[in-house]
């Protein structure tokens, strides 16, 4: 407790932290403040009951902080952005020139996310249609005119783009990242809703069962804990060089390889996508061609979430997105190249490529092991909800695994600045 309260203190002491932190609290204050500021023309009672019995819009409320529930300005939440990433992501993978493009520096990453940010607005867009259009088939919506809807559409897609405009704000003038940080307060700030519907339905439900959840979830956050710490130490050696009479080199370090490499994205894009073809086939449900809309149910029956169906698929693509981010994110011919250059050599392996082929077997192995840990962890609650019968709980594990992964990421950078401040009074 000391020791925190001492870290606590040099951090409120160091202006620029200071500053940093209090800037990062109010951007986030205005984010909430903005997703309790509803548009107009909703029924906010059939909106409540809607969410209320619906699981998939549940999920959908949860990764929008809120604020679809409350259908405000900024209902759509990063949604849109997310998907955009997921596109450029994989453009990447697809078009060269821009993976060399990424890898130009700053200059580089800004373009790129200049063309995320543009097709954030068509994806936004969309997706405002497609949710004015399913709860206007729930009744929620009343039918409005075309200059009243356009208004709507633009009013949402502005929306996106200002909590984006946030997210970037707190990544450049505050601490952590803004757009994880985001998505953690909207979470967080839907707890309080959880938990009363949760005491709301305490009477109905079996305590010991709630005491197992309860104990389910302080596993998951020690598990989570535990595997955004973990790492695989390679010993690497460098050559001693004479250099004008002088030895240089000649020591011994690590190189860490993070078994969870890709933190809480893959989590992120999974949900984005598991969550589409529900989103679709409730939209398409409405159509008059009744063969299409037969298959719209089908696909809407087999998506639902909670479902064993759902659950897998969901597994699957966390998995697939772990690996694909980490290779992103981790480059082992980059590794290997910057060893030889400087001296470096892990012992037993030979430099160059075969350092580079020895980097990804172990970087694939343990990147195993941690998407295997996100894809349990999130699908575990929903199984956990079905044994033990607590459905207001049912979205906790992602949620859960996202606030202490965008917890201790922030812990970090907060860290990470401390350390750079001691070493400038040192020096």
């Amino acid at each position: 407790m000391n020791k925190l309260s001492r870290t606590l203190r040099q951090i409120w002491s160091a202006r620029d932290l200071r500053r940093k932190l209090i800037f990062t609290g109010l951007m986030l204050l205005a984010y909430r403040f903005l997703a309790h500021v509803p548009v107009g023309g909703v029924d906010r009672i059939a909106l409540k009951n809607l969410f209320s019995s619906s699981q998939l819009l549940g999920l959908l409320d949860i990764f929008s902080g809120g604020t679809l529930a409350n259908f405000s300005l900024v209902a759509l939440g990063l949604g849109p952005y997310i998907n955009a990433s997921i596109i450029m992501q994989l453009l990447t993978v697809i078009f060269p020139k821009l993976e060399e493009l990424q890898k130009e520096g700053e200059y580089g990453r800004e373009i790129v996310n200049q063309y995320t940010r543009l097709i954030t607005v068509p994806i936004a867009i969309l997706q405002a249609f497609g949710m004015y259009f399913l709860l206007k088939s729930q009744g929620v919506f009343s039918s409005l005119d075309p200059a009243s809807l356009l208004a709507l559409i633009i009013t949402m897609t502005a929306g996106t783009i200002l909590t984006v405009w946030l997210g970037e704000l707190i990544t450049e003038y505050g601490v952590g990242n803004g757009i994880s940080l985001l998505i953690f307060a909207g979470i967080v700030g839907r707890l309080p809703v959880t938990l009363g519907q949760t005491a709301v339905t305490l009477e109905t439900l079996n305590l010991g069962n709630l005491l197992v959840f309860g104990a389910t979830g302080l596993l998951v956050v020690a598990g989570v804990v535990f595997m955004n710490e973990a790492s695989r130490n390679i010993v690497v050696q460098y050559a001693k060089r004479v250099k004008a009479g002088k030895i240089y080199g000649g020591q011994s370090t690590h190189l860490p390889l993070r078994v969870n490499q890709a933190g809480v994205i893959p989590i992120i894009f999974a949900v984005s996508l598991v969550l589409l073809p529900s989103m679709v086939g409730r939209f398409i449900e409405q159509v008059p061609n009744p063969a299409l809309a037969n298959v719209a149910r089908a696909v809407v029956k087999f998506m639902e979430p909670g479902g064993w169906q759902y659950n897998l698929i969901y597994f699957v693509m966390i998995v697939a997105f772990t690996y694909f981010y980490t290779a992103i994110v981790f480059n082992p011919e980059k590794i290997a190249d910057d060893l030889k250059k400087y001296g470096g050599f892990i012992p037993g392996v030979r430099p160059g490529e075969a350092t580079a082929n020895y980097l990804s077997g172990v970087l694939n192995r343990i990147t195993f092991a941690g998407a295997l840990f996100l894809g349990a962890i999130a699908i575990l609650p929903a199984i956990a909800q079905e044994i033990l019968n607590i459905p207001t709980l049912s979205i906790g594990g992602t949620g859960l695994l996202i606030v202490v992964s965008v917890v201790l990421e922030t812990t970090k950078s907060l860290q990470s600045q401390l350390l750079v401040r001691s070493y400038e009074g040192f020096l």
